[in-house]
């Protein structure tokens, strides 16, 4: 199982560059130079980079989950 450490990554230009279009699927936002960004699960299908801080990590899945999603999602 990866650790939260390998899920998060820093955004670069490329990276910027690459996701800066379509902008945060959980908040709207657009991501800056810099911003630590995660791989999550949403409302979305698969996975999706978020902002940090827009999402939860479950321990007993090993994932990131967008904060909204995580809370309406049945245990």
């Amino acid at each position: 199982m990866e650790t939260t450490q390998k899920k998060k990554i820093l955004i670069d230009l490329e990276k910027l560059n690459t996701f800066g279009a379509q902008g945060c699927p959980a908040c709207g936002r657009s991501f800056e130079l810099g911003e630590m960004v995660v791989l999550a699960c949403g409302s979305w299908e698969g996975q999706r980079y978020i902002h940090e801080s827009e999402a939860i990590f479950d321990k007993n899945t090993g994932l990131h989950y967008e904060r909204g999603y995580h809370d309406r999602k049945p245990r």
